[in-house]
């Protein structure tokens, strides 16, 4: 079925011409990272509709944003340490399968509560192929080599984003919302699909971890205790927290706040998603002139005074401003999301899954406690989202400059 690419950290290869794999291999890694975009955007529209068929308030409809992300984090703490010692195949293919079946006990949710345990359920398997596909990027790349393709990866990944929203809003023109969860069923049982007839076996025998749970956890102390690597972890976890108070409070923002249609929501929401694809293809190329901490610090400033630009629009009350800013803040993520997760994993090749894990569930933890911030901050009013995300962006710069600090 697959063959074992013996490859180990080259620092100097190019990450257009992957040995053992090419373009599909891109696409088919950017696909299994897009789960989370996917899993999270695809309803966003039809969150008042749900609202309104479940007997629910928004705080209860974001608590499934929430349950999907700590989902997406448990799954990965378990299937890194897991795919270290099994290989990068096996976990995965059986998180993608499960996460489709999963995706139809969403789709008969008789109320919010039953919903939010199916997200939660649905979370866990597709974390299992989120940190498979960033743990092989790290077996074979490293260093700028490896920001250079995980920015190749917004490419596919980014478009989850562009399209879902979208999508969603067209299933919602033919049926219920029920029927988004039944074509994320579909997506993913054609990404099983894809899994077991493309994905090669990226971790040689040799090279697998061969303890248990004792070695699993010393090695999860290693990197905690690694001050450089938690600090990027960091980086990255609170500009995802951003992101996530921007996509669990943007639905409400723009049509209940601002008033706007539900498809214009979704092409702005799609033009966003935009500029963080075409900053990640920029970044690839500014790679070959700059270091990678060196453009994450100068986008993570650049995205912080785009999210006090929010809070000002927010506080204003202008759509404008408040469009504008978020366009440049989510723009920004193109090139910090690569950065900080090339840096992170540079020094932990004999461990990737494990530190990807960690990683993932970091970012997933401190994300989740965005969306219920940003509902608990109250409705007819941009304000609670706008607040989250700046303070986000500001952690994030803080954690950069101190924690991440070079050796």
């Amino acid at each position: 079925m697959s063959q074992t690419v013996r490859t180990t950290a080259r620092p100097s290869v190019d990450p257009a011409t992957p040995r053992g794999a090419g373009a599909t291999l891109l696409v088919l890694l950017g696909t299994l990272t897009a789960i989370g975009p996917l899993s999270l955007d695809m309803y966003l529209p039809a969150f008042p509709a749900m609202t309104h068929d479940l007997g629910a308030d928004q705080a209860q409809i974001q608590l499934s944003l929430t349950t999907c992300l700590v989902g997406l984090a448990l799954g990965q703490f378990v299937t890194g340490p897991l795919s270290d010692r099994w290989g990068r195949r096996r976990p995965v293919l059986v998180g993608v399968t499960a996460y489709a079946l999963l995706a139809l006990v969403c789709a008969v949710a008789p109320n919010a509560p039953a919903l939010a345990a199916a997200r939660f359920a649905q979370g866990l398997a597709g974390g299992m192929g989120v940190v498979v596909a960033r743990a092989v990027v790290r077996d074979l790349y490293s260093g700028r080599a490896a920001a250079k393709y995980f920015s190749r990866l917004t490419l596919v990944f980014g478009v989850a984003p562009v399209a879902a929203p979208s999508v969603g809003s067209l299933v919602l023109r033919f049926g219920s919302w029920r029927a988004v969860f039944l074509t994320l069923a579909a997506i993913g049982l054609l990404l099983a699909v894809a899994v077991a007839r493309r994905l090669p076996e990226t971790l040689p025998v040799d090279r697998r971890s061969t303890g248990g749970l004792a070695s699993t956890a010393r090695t999860m102390r290693s990197l905690a205790a690694d001050r450089v690597y938690l600090g990027y972890a960091l980086t990255q976890a609170f500009a995802f927290a951003g992101l996530f108070a921007y996509i669990s409070g943007s639905s409400f923002v723009f049509q209940d706040v601002f008033g706007v249609s539900g498809v214009t929501f979704s092409l702005a929401f799609g033009l966003n998603a935009l500029a963080l694809v075409a900053t990640g293809q920029a970044n690839a190329r500014l790679l070959d002139r700059f270091s990678p901490r060196r453009l994450l610090v100068g986008t993570l400033l650049v995205g912080t005074v785009a999210a006090v630009g929010v809070l000002a629009g927010a506080l204003a009350g202008s759509l404008a401003l408040v469009a504008m800013a978020l366009f440049v803040f989510v723009g920004s993520l193109g090139m910090v999301m690569p950065n900080s997760t090339a840096l992170a994993l540079d020094g932990h090749a004999r461990h990737a899954g494990t530190a990807a894990a960690l990683m993932g569930g970091v970012q997933s933890v401190v994300g989740a406690l965005a969306a219920p911030l940003v509902g608990l901050g109250g409705e007819g009013s941009a304000v609670p989202m706008a607040a989250v995300l700046a303070t986000a962006a500001a952690l994030s710069v803080a954690a950069v400059l101190t924690l991440a600090r070079p050796r």
